[in-house]
């Protein structure tokens, strides 16, 4: 009887953490206009970057210690780029990048709280070459149950959108500078198939009704991609892209805080073939952030390496890219900077000044 019991039990979470995961068929066609490649689902961050030569440009990952972000900031150093990597220890951050062969910088950042996303925004821009690749890679996935605020608003959103929304615009003037900047966010399958039915929840951000785990993650992540839908718009006419994806499911270290139950589910799930390996699950923001022909397609939402429009949900819905726009700016208006231009640093101001001078 104990033995069917445990059985009972583990079948039970295998099947949660599916639904989880998101299983189901959801109708999406190849997006026109972008590219199409020849990687898919099995491909690995390796096989979409092989002979890009990254050498002289400049990588930033966050949440850099494990799973995609960790094989993200490997196969780009690996290519030949600085990677700077980020992650709320920086212990953790510096052992992961003493793993890593080629050029790594480790930085503390805690999306939790804006002030040290303001401090590691700085230190990037105090090094003297712009970032050419930001991979938002960093995202909470939490398992109690309950719903937890960061400034008063629901955590996962907090973490997930507000953290890199910010990252992202007190590192746009240096982006600005790279000969062509990318901008990738990690969204999710979630994004549509477990954000609520009405989209983002502007009445809602305290995640005061109807809330579970789950559905706040499916939130987030559906911010994630509206966030580069309308930044991608932003950028139109500059060098710089904004794209969203869905890395694949991965059995990773982001299911650490919820229940033993899911943990052990999604690890059914993954020995059952339902999940991608880490190397696979980097593939997809590898591509993004380094194909040579997507050098003009932003705005975009990826999956297995190629774009696709989603006819399910909200993740094209630009008139609700344009209000998350607007109410994120003003949830976290004293920590947002404003852009007039490329956004030099002290040391290559003092280079233009002393050219200058010697040209008079």
């Amino acid at each position: 009887m104990t033995d069917r019991r445990r059985f009972l039990q583990l079948s039970g979470a295998s099947l949660a953490a599916a639904s989880l995961a998101g299983c189901g068929g959801v109708d999406k066609v190849p997006t026109p206009g972008v590219p199409s490649s020849r990687f898919d689902e099995d491909s690995t961050a390796e096989d979409v970057t092989e002979g890009i030569d990254l050498s002289g440009k400049m990588a930033v990952v966050t949440g850099c210690t494990s799973g995609i972000g960790f094989e993200t900031m490997r196969v780009l150093a690996l290519r030949g780029a600085h990677v700077v990597g980020t992650s709320r220890s920086i212990a953790r951050a510096e052992a992961a990048c003493r793993e890593v062969i080629g050029v790594t910088s480790p930085l503390q950042m805690d999306l939790a709280d804006l002030d040290s996303v303001v401090a590691c925004a700085d230190a990037i821009r105090s090094i003297n070459a712009p970032p050419d690749i930001l991979v938002c890679n960093a995202g909470y996935l939490g398992g109690s149950g309950e719903p937890q605020l960061v400034n008063g608003v629901e955590k996962h959103f907090a973490i997930n959108h507000l953290g890199h929304h910010v990252l992202v615009n007190r590192l746009l003037g240096r982006l600005y500078m790279a000969d062509q900047g990318r901008i990738v966010v990690v969204s999710s399958r979630a994004a549509y198939r477990r954000a609520p039915e009405a989209g983002i929840e502007f009445d809602n951000l305290d995640a005061n009704r109807d809330y579970s785990d789950r559905r706040a993650y499916g939130h987030s992540k559906l911010a994630n991609a509206l966030f580069a839908l309308q930044l991608g718009k932003l950028l139109r006419g500059t060098r710089i892209t904004a794209n969203a994806l869905h890395p694949g499911v991965i059995n990773t270290e982001i299911d650490r805080h919820m229940s033993g139950f899911l943990q052990t589910g999604f690890a059914m799930f993954a020995a059952l073939g339902g999940t991608k390996s880490v190397e696979q699950g980097a593939a997809t923001q590898c591509y993004v952030a380094t194909a040579p022909q997507l050098g003009a397609t932003s705005g975009r939402y990826f999956e297995d390496c190629n774009a696709v429009t989603v006819a399910d949900g909200h993740l094209h819905n630009e008139a609700m890219a344009e209000r998350l726009w607007q109410v994120s700016d003003d949830l976290v208006k004293d920590y947002l900077v404003t852009h007039a231009g490329p956004d030099y640093n002290d040391y290559e101001k003092a280079m233009i000044e002393w050219r200058k001078a010697r040209e008079q």
